[in-house]
Order: C-alpha cells, then sequence, then structure tokens
C-alpha cells in the first residue's frame, strides 16, 4: 500500500507536458519498483476511461460512450415475461447515459443508430422506441408530437446542458445520507432541551392505522396482468367499512427467474457441503463388541473311561 501511495504521489509530482518518450521511459521505470505492482498505459489520442471514450481532436477534448469489446450488447428481450416498466427503463437509462457522455451531436446521433440497431436484435417495436424517446425528450425540449424531437446541435446543447444539472440517483441517494447524517449530529437548541417529554400513554392512543402500509407481492407474468387490480378490488370488497381500509395496500412483483437458472444450479447444497456426523445404531454396536471379546476354550476334562 505504502508503495502504491508513492507511486501515485510521484506520477502526480511530475505530471505536466513531455514527450512520448519521455513518458514511456518514465513509466518503463516505474514498472521496475515492484515485481507485483506493474502500471498499463496506453497513449494516443483516443483513450477510454471507465465508460467514456475520450478523444483530442486537434486540441478539442470530445467525450463519448464506450463500450468495451467483450462486452455484448445484450439487453432484456422485449418478448420476455417482464413487467412493462422494465423495457421503459432501459431505454430512459441508455438515453440519458448517451446524452450525458457524448459531447457532440454526432456522437450523439452515432449512439443513437447503434441503439436503434441492437434493441431491433431484441424485438423492440421501433413504435415503442420512437413514443419512449418523445416521453424522455419532451420533459426538456419539445412539446411536439412529432419526432425527431433533437434535429440539430443547438437543441442538443440545451437538453445536455438541463440534463448535467440535473444529480443522477447516486448524488440524490448521497445528498439525503449526508442530510440525515447531519441532522443526527446537530446538538439540540435550549428550547428543545427545555420542552418535557411528551405522555407515552397518549402516543400510544393517538396511533393508528392511519399512515400503515401492507405490502404484498406475486411473480410476474403476463396471464397475471390484472392480478393488481383484481388484488385491490378484493381488498376494497372484502375490508369495506373496516379499520382495516385505512392500511393502504401496495402490490409490487418480483421479476421470474430465467429458465437457465432454473434448470443449472451452480454450486451444490448446503447440505451437501456440511461434514455431517455419522451416527450408528445400536444394534451395529452391539454386534461390534460381540467381535471383538475374546472366547476362551474350555480345558480337557481328566476323567478316564
Amino acid at each position: 500500500m505504502l508503495l502504491q501511495r508513492s507511486l501515485i504521489s510521484y506520477i502526480v509530482e511530475h505530471s505536466n507536458v513531455r514527450s512520448e518518450e519521455e513518458l514511456r521511459k518514465l513509466l518503463d521505470d516505474l514498472n521496475t519498483w515492484h515485481p507485483n505492482i506493474k502500471l498499463d498505459y496506453k497513449i494516443g489520442n483516443s483513450l477510454p476511461f471507465l465508460d467514456v471514450q475520450l478523444t483530442n481532436n486537434n486540441g478539442i477534448l470530445s467525450t463519448s460512450v464506450y463500450h468495451k469489446p467483450s462486452a455484448e450488447p445484450y439487453v432484456t428481450s422485449f418478448i420476455s415475461d417482464h413487467p412493462r416498466h422494465v423495457f421503459s427503463n432501459i431505454i430512459k437509462t441508455s438515453s440519458e447515459r448517451a446524452t450525458r457522455y457524448s459531447s457532440t451531436f454526432e456522437a450523439f446521433n452515432y449512439k443513437r443508430q447503434i441503439f436503434y440497431f441492437n434493441r431491433s436484435l431484441f424485438i423492440y417495436p421501433s413504435t415503442f422506441i420512437e413514443n419512449e424517446f418523445h416521453k424522455y425528450f419532451s420533459e426538456y425540449i419539445s412539446k411536439s408530437p412529432f419526432l425527431p424531437l433533437i434535429d440539430n446541435e443547438q437543441k442538443y446543447f440545451l437538453l445536455r446542458k438541463q440534463i448535467l444539472g440535473q444529480p443522477t440517483p447516486r448524488r440524490t441517494q448521497a445528498a439525503l445520507s449526508a442530510a440525515l447524517a447531519d441532522i443526527d449530529n446537530d446538538p439540540l437548541d435550549d428550547d428543545e432541551k427545555q420542552q418535557p417529554n411528551p405522555d407515552p400513554k397518549r402516543s400510544e392512543e393517538n396511533i393508528s392505522n392511519i399512515n400503515e402500509e401492507f405490502f404484498t407481492h406475486f411473480t410476474y407474468e403476463k396471464r397475471f396482468k390484472t392480478c393488481k387490480r383484481d388484488m385491490h378490488q378484493v381488498y376494497h370488497d372484502t375490508f369495506k367499512d373496516t379499520p382495516a381500509m385505512y392500511t393502504k395496500l401496495i402490490v409490487g412483483n418480483r421479476i421470474r427467474r430465467q429458465t437457465h437458472n432454473e434448470l443449472i444450479r451452480k454450486r451444490p447444497n448446503k447440505k451437501l457441503l456440511q461434514n455431517t456426523t455419522i451416527i450408528k445404531n445400536k444394534f451395529e454396536k452391539q454386534t461390534m463388541n460381540q467381535q471383538q471379546t475374546t472366547i476362551i476354550p474350555e480345558p480337557p476334562s481328566t476323567k478316564y473311561k
């Protein structure tokens, strides 16, 4: 760990504009410091970094979406037995990712063409893709029902500026966690310290099931498409005019496991992996004891015939 930190600090301290030969010599020298730590480097006008492709075009830095060559462009097939919002989320996530990572309108169009081609391989209808694109982009630019919504570079830059200004789900979750941590760690004011504790009996009396929620799930299948609505109807008909109606029923669905997960078990069951002690029966113990006992022969008789 100390050697890795020293390598990083050395690179940061000596990071400046150098020729390609000097950089190669420096990196080759660093690779001789430790036999188990090797630096893999690549020098060129276009380099991948995580999910982003960085390109230096005559001094102008541009970014685009990068896909690893080993990664297959596989998505959930449209004819698979999944809830409909799964397919919508796939298109929405891919669109937002392409918009955030593509710094030019040309790179965005290229990514969109690949997106159409890949989704057509998995039987996504073109009308469904167009409608989902329209839903996503109409929130930022145009309210027109006709596509394409983004037909020039100015509209694309306006769209990208608005999307980049919004926090990602990960940032939102991190900000919420930080805010909750600050609330828990903030010292109490003098007024809050002087307030008496509420009566626990009175608070228990005011608690009711008006804000309670009841969760139930079922495995999603296309034949059970109306199952959620039917469960709400049965719940309403059964508990009508009762206090249970104040409890909110929330029906969720689980995604059905794939066939290869059902038929193939990659790891044996836990019972087979545990060392079990063999307990012998009492009958087996008795037979073993009888075999171990020694038989003493009787002495020959001394009587004369």
